[in-house]
């Protein structure tokens, strides 16, 4: 028996779920953004409570490992390695973009391409292309969407483009094999599966040095001074 806490925070949607084998035994989730710091612990005591277990039960910790929010993967991943350090358990890490094109999987009855996508601002997506059986056709990448995006996959498939990223781009990817579906967001009841597959194989991070896959870096952009404020109104002139 294999019984699997998986977390999903990569996006606005923060995520918990309990899997027995890859048997789904409990979840819960919150729909609410940055509340991932106050609220994923919650969640997991929700989560073991439902099951009518207790964390000492857990065999291992699965995380969505990126790319998606800095700070959610963060809260996530340092979360989970705490559990994993403090239970002596395995850390499992699955990539974001792969379990949405998996939550899909299953209703693709048009065997068309899949295409997740989570917004890194102004036309810019995380995003990854598959096909129907999962296998990788374009890798994790941070892409600038315009009309030419996937042009050359769109002639010969159809692609369904989904994730909170994916609706900026129905303007601007405008082909007939291109279809976009609405509301579909990273869950840990699907990471909970391909997190059982991975611990099948012994497929194992290290906890002391694992790190988020953020796939860019994260910027902090400093204050202008009162100085500079001036001299870049002057220079409007």
């Amino acid at each position: 028996m294999a019984l699997i806490l998986s977390l999903e925070t990569s996006t606005a949607v923060c995520s918990v779920a309990l899997h027995d084998d890859g048997k789904l035994i409990a979840a819960a989730e919150m729909h609410k953004e940055q509340s991932h710091a106050s609220k994923l612990a919650v969640l997991i005591d929700q989560a073991i409570k439902v099951a009518g277990l207790s964390l000492d039960t857990i065999n291992a910790i699965a995380v969505a490992q990126g790319p998606g929010s800095y700070t959610g993967l963060r809260i996530g991943v340092s979360t989970a390695k705490g559990l994993c350090y403090a239970l002596g358990i395995p850390l499992i890490s699955i990539g974001t973009l792969s379990v949405m094109a998996t939550q899909l999987k299953e209703q693709n009855i048009a065997r068309a391409c899949l295409c997740p996508m989570i917004d890194a601002r102004r036309m810019e997506v995380y995003c990854q292309l598959f096909d129907y059986e999962m296998n990788e056709l374009q890798h994790v990448e941070a892409k600038i969407i315009d009309d030419q995006s996937f042009r050359d996959h769109l002639m010969a498939h159809k692609i369904l483009f989904f994730g909170d990223g994916a609706s900026k781009c129905k303007s601007v990817i405008n082909h007939p094999n291109a279809f976009f579906i609405d509301d579909v967001v990273p869950s840990a009841k699907a990471l909970g599966v391909l997190g059982n597959q991975k611990f099948i194989k012994n497929e194992f991070e290290d906890v002391i040095t694992f790190e988020p896959f953020y796939l860019k870096d994260f910027l902090i952009k400093k204050p202008a001074s009162k100085e500079q404020v001036v001299a870049n109104k002057l220079s409007q002139f």
